[in-house]
Formats: C-alpha cells, sequence, structure tokens
C-alpha cells in the first residue's frame, strides 16, 4: 500500500518591516495573485511571467497549499515594472534593475544611470510623438477649413490610373 506523507512546508524567512507591513486596502497575509492582477492592471499569467523572469525583486510569498500571496511592497513593484514597460524598457532592462535593487545598497549609481538612459529614451519618443502631432493636428486643420469652407470634395485623394480608368469607363 502507498503511503502518502504530508507536505513539509517550508517557514518563508522574515523579509524585514516593509515586507509585513500592508496600507489600508492591501491585508497583512496578501492578496491572491487574482486580486493582485486586479490592483496592478496586468493579467495573472503576466504576473507569473514576471516572476518566471526575475522581474520580481523578493520571492512572492507563499500559502501551505503553495498559492501565490502578493503583498503591498510585491504590488508596488510590480506597478513600477508595467511602468517601465509601458514606456519601452525592454524586459532585459527591467530584469537589469530588479537585480540591482534586489541586490541592496551599493549600486544606486548604476541604478541611476540605467533609470536616466530609459528617461533619455522616453524623451526621445515623446519628441518624435509630439512632432508626429504635429502633422496630425494640421492635417485635422486642412479639413476643419475645407468642411467649412464648403470645399471638402476638394481635398487630394491619391488615385490610381486603373481607378481612374474604370471610373471613366462607368461613366461612359
Amino acid at each position: 500500500m502507498l503511503e502518502v506523507k504530508p507536505r513539509e512546508v517550508k517557514p518563508q524567512p522574515a523579509s524585514g518591516p516593509a515586507r509585513r507591513k500592508a496600507r489600508p486596502g492591501v491585508p497583512a497575509e496578501g492578496v491572491t495573485i487574482a486580486e493582485a492582477a486586479r490592483r496592478t492592471g496586468v493579467s495573472v499569467h503576466t504576473l507569473r511571467y514576471y516572476e518566471r523572469a526575475g522581474l520580481v525583486v523578493t520571492p512572492v510569498d507563499r500559502t501551505s497549499g503553495g498559492r501565490r500571496r502578493y503583498r503591498d511592497l510585491d504590488l508596488k513593484w510590480i506597478v513600477i515594472c508595467t511602468k517601465l514597460r509601458a514606456t519601452g524598457m525592454p524586459i532585459s532592462g527591467i530584469c537589469r534593475y530588479a537585480e540591482l535593487v534586489a541586490a541592496g545598497p551599493g549600486n544606486e549609481k548604476e541604478r541611476l544611470a540605467l533609470l536616466e538612459s530609459h528617461r533619455d529614451d522616453v524623451l526621445a519618443k515623446l519628441a518624435e510623438i509630439q512632432e508626429n502631432l504635429k502633422i496630425i493636428d494640421h492635417k485635422i486643420d486642412v479639413y476643419r477649413g475645407s468642411l467649412a469652407a464648403g470645399e471638402a470634395d476638394r481635398l487630394w485623394a491619391p488615385v490610381s490610373t486603373a481607378t481612374l480608368e474604370a471610373s471613366a469607363a462607368r461613366r461612359k
């Protein structure tokens, strides 16, 4: 007969007061992965991926049944990761930043350099978007002006030679 022994649950190491102290709304025992997804705006799949990819700076707590429990610190960190990703930082950059943070004090200059470099990239993208927006605003002004003047039918519309020939043939 097969004997089933209860699984030994290893106690989680204390992670410091910031890990235990929760803001109102986040219970001291943490929240489920579904609730963490809801609170951070990412999918359950993304949360699991962030953990596997090494983007989470502290081990996510688990219940005795092995279910993840996200603490306030975890949720705040995940939001930081999503903001970095949303602004175009590659996963490798976020991973490097997470490694530096997880390593603790002594690498603040490297963290700062990484964030400043990313900020420069974001500012360059914003400048490009601003230039693109100027063109869109100009086109909007042209359409508004043409419509107000009753000249919308005179707006340029590219037409291929084949389309012109087909249109002329239909008129005959």
